[in-house]
């Protein structure tokens, strides 16, 4: 028998040993506070998490120097993320503070890049080009799903 087969043998018998060992292993019961319903509901998985898209808004090489054409697109921009919030499709976005080439983030509850990068052309920004996206599939907690509610408790003033 060569080494090969003797470490892939190896291998496979040290696999099939800790599956055993994990089939027998008792099922611990979830925490006390956990709330089946609401993670139905979130689509979390076992351990609180789900899938979702990230955005990284970057400065795009079209910046309008024009005052009241930023303003304008700049209202774009934040009709569009508030459109996205309402349909359950943005879940997290704000600004970074710097001036850097980095502007901002998003969050996407969506399954693909694809989908993401379909809401992100809708986007007046981005079709101006005075912002680009970059996009990452991300596994996050799927409470924040349910930042947009509680946002919208705790704001005195829309944006």
């Amino acid at each position: 028998m060569t080494i090969m087969r003797i470490i892939v043998l190896s291998v496979i018998l040290l696999l099939s040993q800790q599956r055993a060992a994990d089939a027998q292993e008792p099922q611990k019961a979830p925490p006390a506070n956990y709330d089946a319903a609401l993670a139905s509901k979130l689509k979390a998985d076992d351990m609180g998490m789900h899938k979702y898209v990230m955005a990284f808004l970057k400065r795009g090489p079209n910046r309008p120097s024009d005052p009241a054409e930023a303003r304008k697109l700049q209202e774009g921009h934040m009709a569009n993320i508030n459109r996205m919030a309402k349909e359950g499709k943005l879940v997290l976005a704000g600004p970074f503070l710097d001036t850097g080439e980095l502007r901002g983030i998003y969050i996407f509850n969506v399954a693909t890049v694809a989908e993401a990068e379909a809401l992100t052309d809708s986007d007046p920004a981005i079709k101006a080009g005075s912002l680009v996206m970059e996009l990452h599939p991300w596994y996050g907690s799927a409470a924040i799903q349910e930042i947009t509610a509680i946002h919208e408790k705790i704001a005195r003033k829309n944006p």
